[in-house]
């Protein structure tokens, strides 16, 4: 069993991360820049080094940093959260060369699922259903005009290693085509290094269902239900909660299949997200697979019960799964509080906090780095906490949820929990229609979303 982790991430993730090691009886690691020199996740740690300046690229993403850290401190295994090094295959082989364990999938897998274009190839061959599309990267805009007069528009230009909305454009027409190729293309490069795009037909009022799954390095994959993600501002999902109102049992069986067939076809081990589409008419479509711990894990681990980064752990150590069902109670619902200001475009709100107050109370958990004082830095991310509801059933975990949501406090600093509060009170919540333009019916019109 691994008995020392070095944590490569920041915030609220890795200070789950520490708690799960610390349940485990695990030495916990964490690395800091200078900006998060007075964070919690430092604070918490059984150790903490830092590993340069706030910049990311010097820092949280700076490879032969986080592997001179491990090294000095004789971490045995890396856990990379999400973000960041987590889908980086580089940095997973670099892990092995050293005898550091990588806490998540092989460098294979990664590659695999990492190229969306390829990974969308593999598991169309293994009889997954995937949305129309390029067959491939596409190459001009010439090709890409080409293809949309065979499938219609709109369509969908998407970065192949793209991730949190990068590198995502919608066309309307081929005007818009040829633009949102050159700019999905310059992004993707600018934030992964790689300026391959592909197509995909855009299927208006989808939502976006993903299936959990656990593989074990023994052949076993066990999927953990569903969870809905369907409310997104800038393709970034805002509120996510399991299961889909929307799937049937019958859709959801068929959905799970499928999952594992995905991760089957790509060589997956560990956790592991295939994500679909659901289109108004039932149907359901393969669009991406995610190699790492997803942000809203946590409903997933409120309804099966399930430590889902204790399990990351296990199957890194070589331990199998030693179950091969799961079985799903209640309901649970996740909403990200970030550091942003909703009626200013979502303007980040970096700054310190002067009080901060955490809710709580039957069926409530929160997700958080915040305390009292702490300075949320301009550097990262602007997730500031997850606070996530589980109820008896959809009725309660709603009540419980938007309740939290009012009692979320950060002074000094602007966050969206009242907003997501008056979603998740509202009427089309409630009813279950969820849709990406759910959000855009509860901000002011100077702050419409694309």
């Amino acid at each position: 069993m691994i008995r020392r982790i070095l944590i490569a991430n920041r915030g609220e993730i890795a200070v789950r991360i520490i708690r799960a090691c610390r349940e485990m009886g695990i030495t916990s690691i964490a690395v800091y820049s200078e900006a998060d020199k007075n964070s919690l996740h430092a604070m918490l740690a059984d150790e903490c080094i830092c590993i340069g300046p706030p910049e990311p690229s010097k820092s949280y993403l700076n490879i032969p940093s986080i592997i001179a850290a491990a090294e000095i401190t004789d971490a045995q295994a890396i856990h990379p959260g999400y973000g960041f090094l987590s889908e980086n295959a580089k940095f997973a082989t670099i892990c092995r060369e050293c005898n550091i364990t990588f806490i998540g999938p092989s460098a294979s897998a990664i590659s695999n699922s990492g190229d969306k274009s390829a990974c969308r190839e593999a598991v169309k061959r293994a009889g997954v259903p995937t949305v129309p599309g390029s067959e491939g990267l596409i190459r001009s805009s010439a090709e890409a005009a080409e293809i949309a007069r065979k499938i219609g528009y709109p369509l969908l230009v998407k970065a192949s290693a793209g991730g949190g909305g990068k590198g995502m454009r919608i066309a309307h027409n081929e005007a818009a085509l040829k633009h949102a190729v050159t700019m999905a293309s310059n992004e993707a490069e600018s934030a992964f290094g790689d300026p391959g795009v592909y197509l995909e037909k855009f299927l208006e009022k989808a939502r976006h269902v993903e299936v959990q799954i656990l593989a074990d390095e023994h052949g076993r994959i066990v999927t953990l239900g569903e969870r809905e993600c369907s409310i997104q501002r800038r393709h970034q999902k805002l509120i996510e909660e399991t299961p889909s109102p929307a799937l049937t049992n019958s859709q959801r069986s068929k959905m799970l299949r499928a999952a594992v067939r995905a991760a089957k076809a790509i060589k997956y081990t560990n956790a592991g997200t295939a994500e679909f589409l659901l289109g108004p008419d039932g149907q359901f479509y393969f669009i991406e697979f995610n190699a790492r711990i997803q942000v809203e894990h946590p409903v997933t681990e409120e309804v099966t019960g399930i430590d889902l980064v204790r399990e990351q752990i296990r199957v890194a150590s070589g331990e199998p799964l030693g179950y091969s069902a799961v079985k799903n109670q209640g309901h649970s619902i996740e909403a990200r509080v970030y550091a942003e200001n909703p009626e200013m475009n979502f303007m980040p709100s970096p700054g310190i906090i002067r009080r901060c107050h955490i809710p709580g109370g039957p069926g409530i958990r929160v997700d958080t780095h915040l305390f009292s004082g702490y300075e949320v830095p301009r550097y990262y991310d602007s997730l500031m906490a997850k606070v996530i509801a589980r109820g008896k059933d959809r009725e309660e975990a709603i009540q419980r949820l938007s309740g939290a949501l009012d009692e979320f406090i950060t002074e000094g600093v602007e966050n969206t929990a009242r907003l997501c509060a008056r979603i998740v009170r509202g009427d089309r919540f409630r009813r279950g229609d969820l849709g990406p333009d759910l959000l855009e019916e509860y901000l002011p019109m100077n702050t419409k979303t694309a």
